[in-house]
């Protein structure tokens, strides 16, 4: 899937971001391991780059407590739409995690709603609410050690629903660090598939409680409007 970028509008109008992952390959795996490490000093020369982080996942890309050996995600914050399409072009610094992957799928997209920040980062409204097509939702939270285990007792009903839920093309869980920083990206057909998830079910009964219990120190809650997707997960392509 390939459009123009929507609209962009006010402050930061420019802002593009990038969410990628990336199955490694097991004779990559050291390599793979290294980026986490080194984190964004691992994703060599980035033009326009203002914000990056390097992720882990759960196993087969999901979201419970035991990592995957070989799922990596990327997330990225670029100034402007030539600085992302240069990262993640055929001879741009993305390749050397194509080439090293059994397979991998990359976003290009506009912020159309965003409440919260990212390690004390926020991100600019690029975009309006998309009408038609598809859309993508991101959720992040550093959770309170405190309050950890209460967090992942909620966790399997939420995920459940998600894979069950009409019109989820990809969910893929990612995190910082094991049990307190993690992040939920998903792709939708639709704005009103995504609401439709968004409030019902355990995903609804999860965010009051967490509401309620002060389970976060921070937290982020984005929405996209994606004008470029490539790419395949598990098979499937999400375009």
């Amino acid at each position: 899937m390939r459009s123009d970028p929507a609209g962009a509008q006010g402050v930061g109008a420019s802002e593009v971001v990038v969410m990628a992952a990336f199955d490694i390959l097991s004779s990559s795996r050291l390599w793979g391991w290294s980026r986490l490490v080194r984190g964004r000093s691992g994703l060599g020369s980035a033009t326009g780059l203002r914000f990056a982080k390097v992720l882990g996942s759960g196993v087969d890309g999901g979201f419970g407590l035991k990592p995957s050996a070989s799922i990596l995600g990327l997330f990225c914050v670029f100034q402007d739409a030539a600085s992302a399409e240069a990262f993640t072009s055929d001879d741009g610094p993305m390749r050397r995690w194509r080439d090293r992957s059994r397979e991998s799928f990359c976003v290009k997209m506009r912020v159309y709603s965003c409440r919260g920040s990212w390690a004390g980062s926020r991100l600019a409204v690029t975009a309006t609410t998309p009408v038609a097509g598809p859309v993508v939702s991101l959720t992040r939270a550093s959770i309170k050690a405190s309050r950890a285990a209460a967090f992942w007792q909620m966790q399997p009903p939420a995920e459940r629903s998600l894979e069950q839920a009409t019109g989820c093309r990809l969910a893929i869980g990612v995190g910082e660090a094991p049990l307190l920083r993690q992040a939920t990206f998903t792709v939708w057909d639709d704005v009103a598939a995504m609401d439709r998830y968004a409030r019902s079910g355990a995903h609804q009964e999860a965010i009051v409680a967490a509401a309620r219990g002060g389970f976060f120190s921070e937290s982020m809650f984005v929405r996209f409007a994606p004008y470029d997707i490539q790419g395949q997960w598990k098979g499937m392509s999400i375009a």
